[in-house]
């Protein structure tokens, strides 16, 4: 095959790049500033354009990623662990996530042609099928039961904001599987990147809502006289271990969503520009849950406190803050829907298949059935599973373990190897890149190494306080039934 070059200007250096069809065997041997410019000029042709996202669209998925539903159980969090270790925590665990995601952005960076977090798990993993399809199942389960949380809560939702006591919960959630399915065709994410930001700012309106209510209204929502509000700067005594991982896990879930950003780098026009979006969302993700989780348990006390905190407002004002959260109820589960329906999608079809870079009827066919399978499996795991709070704890000690730290603190060692290849060194160990790092370097070679044990921890005990949790409130027989039309409004 004929290759024309020609000479295209960046910002620093002139840069070869590709015109015409490429040869993928060749275009894996450019640089990585090369292939990114090879994959933009193939797309100019394409009806469908991927790689098309700039770091502003990509900082509203962050956003509708971030500012969600799950703010509201940090209040609920910080009664467990107590005011200031909740605090800290929320802190650590936010600069871990921002870290982690500048290791995500550099290591894009340096191997554009990983795609998404599958393709960058088998890299790390000695190139190894098995880290591939491994990689893949946790991705797509983590993804789902997501989903699945989303059409429990938008069913939480129209029970409480209808009083409900004539329809079947599940005539609800069907409701929020339909509008979540549909949410989720768009074939491309900075086509979600507008309704991204409404849901951001909507939930953000539903946090202060939340926030001036608890503050303001009399009593909180089952108030009893004799059982004052109060709140605890530290633990209470006689806090389980299986309690106060719990809360830690449920500040882990929903801070860790480094599993999307790979994909999200993928679709960007300049990948380095995601640690822009990545330090404005994490600045104010942390103001928010900080600011919501303390205010909100202040003013309602241990004795009051809910999961998501709406449900300790009194009254109608209940119903407002929580439907400023619709938006985020729907978006967000149609936005994990996106993302495992891109993934499967864009393994079905190859970069060359008219299927995959324009409007053809069988693309569609494809695309929509897709995400209709997914969504069908997430709507009955939301019915099925009586148990789905302390499941989601479950999936975060067995997956956010992975996707929120081990893998990245690898992929820190996989760049700092790669440093020696570029110098002609190869199989050079991991001691030995402690050895002969500046003082700079040993600390980041310690803190990822902290990382890794940090994963290995949730991992561990991360998961026998998940299954302790489950096997206690089977017990207390705090589950209900699958397919249940009993009311789970707050």
């Amino acid at each position: 095959m004929t290759i024309a070059r020609a000479v295209s200007n960046t910002s620093s250096s002139s840069v070869p790049v590709v015109y015409g069809e490429t040869d993928e065997k060749l275009k894996n041997n450019l640089s990585a500033d090369e292939y990114i410019n090879a994959d933009l000029l193939e797309e100019a042709n394409h009806q469908i354009n991927y790689r098309n996202c700039s770091w502003q669209k990509t900082a509203g998925l962050l956003f509708s990623e971030y500012i969600c539903l799950a703010i509201m159980s940090f209040p609920w969090s910080y009664s467990v662990l107590g005011l200031v270790p909740g605090l800290i925590l929320t802190l650590f665990v936010a600069l871990t996530v921002l870290y982690t995601g500048i290791i995500i952005t550099e290591y894009c960076a340096a191997y554009p042609h990983l795609t998404d977090v599958c393709d960058i798990g088998q890299h790390l993993f000695w190139g190894s099928k098995w880290a591939w399809y491994a990689t893949a199942l946790c991705f797509l389960l983590n993804n789902t039961l997501i989903q699945a949380l989303h059409v429990l809560v938008g069913a939480k939702y129209f029970n409480t904001i209808t009083d409900n006591t004539t329809i079947c919960s599940v005539a609800f959630g069907v409701v929020t599987f339909v509008i979540c399915y549909f949410l989720s065709l768009p074939r491309t994410f900075s086509s979600m990147s507008i309704v991204g930001y409404f849901s951001a700012v909507t939930m953000f309106v539903a946090v202060i809502l939340a926030m001036v209510f608890c503050a303001t209204q009399d009593h909180p929502y089952g108030y009893e006289e004799g059982t004052p509000v109060v709140y605890h700067l530290w633990p209470v005594k006689g806090t389980s271990y299986v309690s106060a991982m719990s809360a830690f896990l449920n500040i882990v879930y929903t801070f860790v969503g480094q599993i999307t950003y790979p994909s999200f780098i993928s679709q960007m026009k300049n990948p380095k520009d995601f640690k822009k979006a990545l330090y404005m969302v994490t600045g104010l993700e942390v103001l928010t849950f900080a600011l919501a989780g303390s205010i909100v348990y202040v003013y309602v006390g241990n004795a009051y406190i809910t999961a998501p905190a709406f449900g300790s407002i009194a009254g109608v004002n209940k119903k407002i803050a929580f439907s400023f959260a619709l938006p985020t109820i729907f978006f967000l589960g149609a936005l994990y829907g996106n993302v495992s329906s891109q993934f499967l999608f864009l393994k079905i079809f190859d970069k060359n298949s008219e299927h995959r870079n324009s409007h053809t009827v069988k693309g569609w066919i494809v695309w929509g059935g897709i995400n209709l399978i997914i969504w069908v499996l997430a709507f009955v795991i939301a019915e099925v599973i009586p148990f789905f709070s302390d499941l989601l704890s479950l999936m975060s000690s067995l997956f956010d373990c992975w996707f929120g730290f081990v893998f990245w603190g690898v992929a820190y060692f996989k760049l700092r190897k790669l440093d020696y290849t570029r110098l002609g060194e190869d199989n050079v160990s991991v001691w030995r890149i402690f050895q002969e790092s500046t003082l700079k370097g040993k600390s980041e070679w310690i803190i990822n190494a902290f990382l890794i044990a940090i994963g290995i921890y949730i991992l561990g005990p991360g998961l026998y306080a998940s299954v302790q949790s489950i096997v206690w409130s089977y017990e207390s027989h705090l589950y209900g039934s699958p397919f249940t039309c009993v009311s789970n409004g707050i």
